[in-house]
């Protein structure tokens, strides 16, 4: 039975893309410029909000233009990210699962810590050990220094949660799997998430999961 479960947030614990794409799409409308589908939206996201919106923008516009439209994008959607969002279907019972067994769970993302912690406080009230967002001196995902800081916080070593069974990273993008594979630490993959089984098997992964039963299956084997 594995000692620690980390998971992603978008995409892999909360559905969050049609709040995402709504928000860019007002911010897009607001100064004229080409709205996305959430299918293109999906293949945007997984680097934090920034490169969400470095990719949903035009690529000519000026950098001063692009922080000013970023910082209304942000302000927007701290206002409007629990809208539409919602928790994958089984997912808050696995985790509750993994709890009463004894699986410390946590959460590592690119979201902004305020918006993670308040998500969680919504979804997942008083489930998780521990919520890794992005804040002051901590690198986005693909850099694996969120988990780390995890590790840290729980009491794991680096050396132990590397070791095969005992600390994983479970996520529904390549930035996740890149995230894992540089930690050192297992990463299980999901399919109901952004990008799909077929996704994650060809940039990499070993392991992927259908359902948050065959999920739970492999974190307390």
């Amino acid at each position: 039975m594995y000692k620690l479960a980390i998971f992603d947030m978008d995409g892999t614990i909360l559905n969050t893309i049609d709040d995402l794409a709504d928000s860019s799409n007002v911010i897009c409308r607001r100064y004229g410029y080409p709205e996305h589908t959430v299918e293109e939206i999906k293949y945007m996201v997984g680097n934090g909000i920034p490169k969400l919106m470095r990719r949903a923008l035009p690529e000519d516009i000026s950098e001063e233009q692009y922080q000013k439209v970023l910082a209304e994008y942000i302000e927007y959607y701290e206002d409007h990210c629990a809208i539409k969002t919602a928790p994958y279907k089984g997912i808050v019972e696995c985790i509750k699962s993994l709890r009463a067994a004894g699986v410390k769970v946590a959460v590592n993302t690119n979201k902004v810590q305020a918006a993670a912690e308040d998500l969680c406080k919504v979804y997942f009230p008083d489930l998780f050990d521990c919520i890794s967002g992005s804040r002051a001196g901590i690198p986005p995902k693909p850099d694996p220094t969120g988990l780390y800081e995890i590790l840290k916080e729980l009491g794991l070593s680096k050396e132990e949660a590397c070791q095969p069974g005992v600390a994983c990273f479970i996520g529904d993008s390549d930035v996740d799997l890149k995230t894992g594979l540089d930690s050192g630490l297992d990463f299980i993959g999901v399919d109901w998430g952004f990008r799909g089984r077929n996704f994650l098997l060809e940039h990499g992964a070993t392991v992927v999961v259908d359902n948050t039963q065959e999920l739970l299956d492999k974190l307390i084997k």
